[in-house]
């Protein structure tokens, strides 16, 4: 595997980075500087919506955000289809280094806090991103 996402979603570690950097995140070493809200998303419409934030974000050089996306209660059969598939989503991507599930002040379950890759500056074949 290239990468470690725990087998119950929970959090999400890129390969060569330090299990400190899951401590940090969990411990508010970054400011939330932005949220997207998949609330009543369909997949698609999530998956576009997840990929222009993202993009944004890493655009404007932010570091910290929050992805929610609901516990699933809403679906069909209270089966939570976004949080499963957008936690999927997130560990398949480069430029995120690590994600945990937030306090339940900041939604629990339902929501994900991500860290995304810091310098954007440097060369693309240089492949250290913590």
């Amino acid at each position: 595997a290239s990468a470690l996402l725990a087998l119950d979603g929970t959090h999400f570690l890129q390969l060569g980075c330090g299990p400190d950097l899951l401590k940090k995140l969990r411990q508010g070493k970054w400011r939330v500087e932005a949220t997207l809200d998949l609330h009543g998303a369909t997949l698609e419409q999530a998956r576009t919506r997840l990929d222009g934030f993202l993009s944004s974000c890493l655009q404007h050089q932010l570091r910290c955000v929050r992805v929610v996306h609901g516990k699933g209660y809403g679906s069909k059969g209270n089966a939570p289809v976004l949080k499963e598939t957008v936690r999927r989503w997130l560990s398949q991507l480069a430029d995120v280094m690590a994600f945990v599930e937030c306090e339940e002040r900041d939604g629990g379950t339902g929501a994900v806090l991500v860290l995304l890759r810091a310098n954007t500056t440097r060369p693309a074949n240089d492949r250290r991103p913590c």
